[in-house]
């Protein structure tokens, strides 16, 4: 069974876990919750739940003497599962963002459809080549403050919002870097260099059309790791951020989705809202 750690119980936890230098085996939640998220049972911390570690208190002593004593027990725990991100709806996300304990960045997996891909918008932004942090417009360079370099070459990265669904809920998903190339099978960078091939005529400042190769993703049923950031949990934004694209490992996945229509941090936060520039080739 998952439990989850919010506010101080998670901060508690990770000093005590840091200060173990990792090593920690044993841990004793008091005052849990139980709790339904992905329809799955899992415990949940609340304000007056007390973290403790191997040997904090008697109880923990006690557990950490028989479980070096009984190794073998330690070794039946599948960690796949344990780790394994849970799988939701559209709705239990949107009820995730809206829950009073929830205060953590989380990430999940959701299966929903495309329905169309957002067009009037940029769907992708110039990145720094190294750590694709949005690129800053020097007065003839490129530079990026987080590599601290005034002369960088450009990348053209995904930032494209898609209208998602599945058979209770819509929502806007937007694909930032990879999850773009996972989804389409094309780099930005390469539909964006294609384009302007053949529009030479074009500025550097010209807004780039949504490429065949997104609309073409319209009507797909895939897999999403979806992000819920702090913007979601604040409630500034419904909108969510993909960072991974994954085909659902049942072909069928999407039979019994609704079709009412056949055609139905890093650099999210400051890139939202501005059009793509051309990249600097170098």
């Amino acid at each position: 069974m998952k439990m989850y750690l919010w506010d101080k119980a998670a901060s508690d936890f990770g000093e005590r876990f840091k200060a173990s230098g990792g090593t920690a085996s044993v841990i004793l939640v008091t005052t849990l919750n139980p709790k339904r998220y992905g329809g799955a049972l899992c415990l949940s911390s609340m304000a007056s739940s007390r973290i403790f570690m191997d040997s904090d208190v008697q109880a923990t002593r006690d557990y950490l003497n028989w479980l070096n004593s009984n190794l073998d027990v330690a070794k039946r725990v599948d960690a796949d599962v344990v780790t394994k991100t849970e799988t939701v709806t559209i709705g239990e996300l949107f009820s995730y963002m809206k829950q009073a304990d929830a205060k953590v960045v989380a990430w999940f997996e959701c299966i929903a459809t495309i329905g169309d891909v957002v067009h009037g918008s940029g769907w992708y932004y110039i990145g720094c080549g190294g750590c694709h942090t949005k690129a800053t417009k020097g007065p003839t360079t490129l530079m990026c403050k987080k590599c601290g370099k005034s002369d960088i070459v450009g990348v053209a990265q995904y930032l494209a919002k898609i209208s998602v669904y599945d058979n209770n809920d819509q929502a806007v998903f937007v694909l930032l870097g990879d999850s773009g190339h996972e989804l389409s099978g094309k780099k930005a960078s390469e539909l964006v260099e294609s384009y302007f091939e053949a529009n030479e005529d074009e500025g550097s400042d010209h807004l780039v059309p949504v490429p065949q190769a997104l609309i073409d993703t319209i009507g797909q049923t895939s897999k999403f790791i979806v992000k819920v950031s702090t913007h979601n949990l604040t409630g500034k934004t419904q909108t969510l951020t993909v960072t991974k694209v994954l085909t659902p490992e049942d072909p069928d996945i999407g039979v019994n989705l609704e079709t009412d229509g056949e055609r139905v941090k890093r650099a999210a936060e400051n890139i939202e809202g501005e059009e793509p520039k051309r990249a600097k080739c170098g």
